[in-house]
């Protein structure tokens, strides 16, 4: 048979229908299983054109390049010993005050954003307490060409993206409770499953529509800020939980950092140049697989709520420790990153309060809350002349809402808040008359520190064991 040359256009619809009815003619198939073929064609060189046009963007982007002399700086800093301690100084130097194991919580979370094991950070707090201050710090400290932030998500925005937007990137949404449901759902796809297929309705050149597919590809890394930790069960399986700490102790830190802003004693030129330094630092970090020899020897807490994710969590932090090491760390013949005894020793020295706060049946702002208030109760039964002990028997200590305000510092709106959670989960009784003023009784003591003893111990002795 002769062979037929054509020059088509894919795009071109009566081209590409006058081009099917010649080709069904010559080789005796029906017209609409040619036409199919060439729609799929079409489809499967759109999306490598998609493909060729990200990597050629990919390849534009990284194009920023360190400085010879600053790339010398930079391994020297990520050869030294303690390495992950001296970050943690440099996050201080760069804005975030106090919060020394939060903050390098977080800085671990992001720097994952282009490794094969991502992580996800979620900040809670109440309103005010210096979330968004604590992500945006944390965000600027990562390359910004790798950095998304989110004020605000559309519902289908995410499904509508190019299939390799979000390609290693570090999202950060400011605030997760102005999120909608099919938005979050988004989210949680990218954080667990890396992809998000959706089936929907494209329009070919010509006009005519069709079923078809849009794909948008991860791996993401995450950072979000909430006031409602509590309220996002799923989210919260597959993240990291940070308690944003709103001690006394710490907003004096705090107001104490504005002063010397105010007065000109911090130079703003001298937090940009951590920040930079800490940038390229990020940029030789090369996303290496990790194996950790040491990995079936540490077990977390079995009271932890959803185990299973957390213990993958753990695992995948404690890579990340490793990757960060990688210019200290071994590699095996197949040139993976070797995890060694410190690595793990650091990730559960960082991570142990997000450990609790998984055991602990209270979020973190409200565990600080309740921690205030049962030691109010204390020190008021000890002044009486009571004798408190671990039941609580001696503890039946009777207070209004006055008294819990000047005892915790927080808002009337927040104090109900937090009230009302205590009373549904049985923390606290109330008494009285609305028009009378209600009183409140703690009847539940739990033993928060005790737990916290056990968990430590437990984890030093495994630890020790290595």
């Amino acid at each position: 048979m002769n062979s037929i040359t054509l020059k088509l256009d894919l795009y071109e619809y009566k081209q590409v229908e006058s081009a099917c009815k010649l080709i069904a003619e010559k080789l005796g198939l029906h017209k609409d299983v040619v036409e199919a073929d060439l729609m799929q064609l079409a489809s499967l060189l759109e999306h490598y054109k998609e493909k060729q046009m990200h990597q050629a963007k990919g390849k534009q982007e990284s194009k920023i390049q360190v400085p010879a002399a600053t790339v010398t700086k930079c391994i020297a800093f990520l050869k030294q010993e303690n390495l992950i301690k001296s970050i943690n100084g440099l996050i201080g130097k760069a804005g975030i005050i106090g919060e020394e194991t939060n903050r390098v919580l977080l800085f671990v979370i992001a720097s994952s954003y282009k490794m094969p094991d991502t992580l996800h950070g979620l900040i809670q707090g109440s309103s005010g307490s210096g979330k968004t201050r604590l992500l945006k710090v944390i965000s600027h400290l990562m390359p910004d060409e790798d950095v998304k932030r989110y004020t605000r998500v559309t519902d289908n925005s995410f499904y509508n993206q190019d299939e390799y937007f979000f390609v290693n990137k570090l999202l950060c949404f400011e605030d997760l409770d102005g999120l909608k449901e099919d938005a979050q759902l988004a989210v949680r796809e990218l954080q667990s499953n890396e992809i998000l297929i959706t089936s929907t309705s494209i329009k070919d050149a010509s006009g005519k529509i069709s079923g078809g597919e849009r794909t948008v590809r991860g791996p993401i890394a995450s950072l979000s800020c909430t006031t409602k930790g509590e309220i996002y069960e799923d989210n919260v399986s597959r993240s990291f939980l940070i308690a944003v700490d709103e001690s006394r102790e710490q907003t004096q830190k705090i107001i104490q950092y504005q002063n010397e802003i105010s007065a000109g004693l911090i130079e703003k030129g001298d937090q940009r140049k951590v920040s930079e330094f800490l940038q390229n630092c990020m940029r030789l970090l090369k996303p290496y697989e990790v194996i950790n020899p040491y990995a079936h020897k540490i077990k977390l807490p079995e009271e932890a709520h959803k185990i299973r994710r957390l213990n993958e969590l753990y695992q995948s932090f404690v890579k990340q420790i490793t990757l960060l090491n990688q210019y200290q760390r071994k590699q095996d013949k197949q040139g993976r990153l070797i995890t060694e005894k410190e690595d793990l020793q650091t990730a559960c020295e960082i991570l142990f309060e997000s450990i609790l706060l998984k055991v602990d049946e209270l979020d973190g702002s409200l565990r600080q809350f309740f921690e205030k208030l049962k030691n109010f109760v204390d020190k008021k039964v000890g002044a009486v002349g009571g004798n408190p002990d671990a039941s609580g028997k001696n503890r039946g200590y009777e207070f209004n809402r006055f008294e819990v305000r000047e005892a915790t510092g927080v808002s009337k709106t927040q104090q109900h808040y937090y009230i009302q959670k205590l009373l549904q989960l049985e923390y606290l009784k109330q008494y009285g008359f609305a028009n009378r003023g209600f009183k409140y009784r703690i009847v539940y003591w739990d033993n928060i520190a005790g737990l916290r003893a056990k968990i430590k111990d437990s984890l030093n002795n495994q630890l020790n064991q290595l």
